[in-house]
This record gives structure tokens, C-alpha cells and sequence, in this order.
């Protein structure tokens, strides 16, 4: 049994979706966000659950990383939950899209790695209705895309991404992934050119192609 899109094998469908183990972020942000292609992000709400293949990832270093919230450690009630333990969720509005992050680093060093795209898997219907759109390929296409496909919103702020109902499974290995600068940063500075948004290379469902 598989997943199709437009007569296209995509997937297996005979995926057990489980939770990764929280030990599984305990490791280098910039290598955490190239882990997390090909893992399976899943959302369980009343109306269903909806879940995609993240493709897509930009890491935020902290401190040191003017793109990043908590550079020189700003510490705010938003950006609060990055100063503890890797693998909760940190949620944030912007330009009135929740956007979803993986918190990174450990304790006290405020990193994280923000989901930008994912390829539609179950509840594609779902996703379709909340988005109030047919075209598959423009579903979860962006940060802001996906969050509102899969029903993630700011209540989910400090969720451990290890636990139901939002949570991350093993998925698929990617073949090759391409790397370049990340996307909408360009008042950081240096920071705008560093190369640390990371996709699945040729990839449908990628927010964009090409940001070297």
C-alpha cells in the first residue's frame, strides 16, 4: 500500500508512527537539523490527525546568531521555553502565522530548529479544509502553511515534541540534502548569509528551490 500523488509513488504507507526518544535532540543543533528531514511531524486533534515528511528545516544558533531570538540571550516570556532542555516545542506568531520550532542545545543555551516545509502523508483531507485549498503541492509549503494544515497552534508552546499529541516518528531516509542561506533574515546581518537552511534536494514540497 502506498501514498500517490498524481500517479507518483511517494511513500510507504505501513509506517509505525511512534515517538522518537527525547535522547534523539540531545545533539548539535546544526545536526539536528539535517536529522529531522524525512522524520514524520504528526498532529492528533479532535477533528483527526494530519501528518507530513519534514523537508525543510532552518537552525537558529542563539547568542551568537543574530537571526536568532535570543541572540545575546535575550530572554523573553516568548522566547522562555529555548533556555530549557532540548526537544520541546517553541511556538511563535509572526505575521499572524504560528510557527513551529524544535527546541536545541540543552539548558541555558538557546538554540532551535525551525520546521519550514513538510510533504503532505495522512489527513491530507483535513489539511485541504483548513487550508481551504485543493492544491497539494501548496498545502504545507511554508512554516506558516503547515502549522495551519496540521492544527498546530500556540497552545502546543512547550510541548514535549516526544510525546502525543504532537509529536515526531521516524519516517524516511533522504537521498541528498542541499543547503544555503535562510529565508526572510535579511536584517541579521552577517547572519543572513549564514548556510544553515537545509531541505531534501529536489523535493516537490519545498518552500523554495534555491537560496544559496
Amino acid at each position: 500500500m502506498s501514498h500517490i500523488l498524481k500517479g507518483e509513488l511517494i511513500r510507504p504507507l505501513q509506517i509505525k508512527a511512534s515517538p522518537l526518544e527525547r535522547q534523539f535532540y540531545d545533539i548539535p543543533t546544526l545536526e539536528l537539523a539535517k536529522s529531522l528531514l524525512g522524520c514524520l511531524l504528526i498532529k492528533e486533534t479532535e477533528e483527526g490527525v494530519a501528518s507530513g515528511f519534514i523537508v525543510e528545516t532552518e537552525a537558529y544558533l542563539g547568542p551568537e546568531d543574530r537571526a536568532a531570538h535570543t541572540y545575546n540571550n535575550q530572554r523573553t516570556k516568548r522566547t522562555d521555553v529555548m533556555f530549557r532542555e532540548s526537544g520541546l516545542v517553541y511556538t511563535y506568531v509572526m505575521h499572524t502565522h504560528c510557527l513551529v520550532n524544535i527546541v536545541s542545545g540543552g539548558p541555558e543555551k538557546p538554540e532551535a530548529v525551525l520546521i519550514r516545509a513538510i510533504e503532505p502523508f495522512t489527513g491530507i483531507d483535513l489539511m485541504k479544509k483548513r487550508r481551504g485549498m485543493a492544491d497539494i503541492k501548496k498545502l504545507t509549503n511554508g512554516p506558516g502553511k503547515l502549522t495551519k494544515a496540521l492544527g498546530i497552534s500556540m497552545e502546543d508552546y512547550g510541548h514535549c515534541i516526544a510525546e502525543p499529541p504532537l509529536f515526531i516518528s521516524k519516517g524516511f531516509q533522504p537521498e541528498e540534502i542541499s543547503q544555503g542561506k535562510r529565508i526572510g533574515i535579511d536584517n541579521s546581518g552577517e547572519a543572513k548569509d549564514y548556510p544553515w537552511r537545509f531541505w531534501i534536494t529536489e523535493n516537490p514540497f519545498v518552500s523554495r528551490k534555491n537560496n544559496r
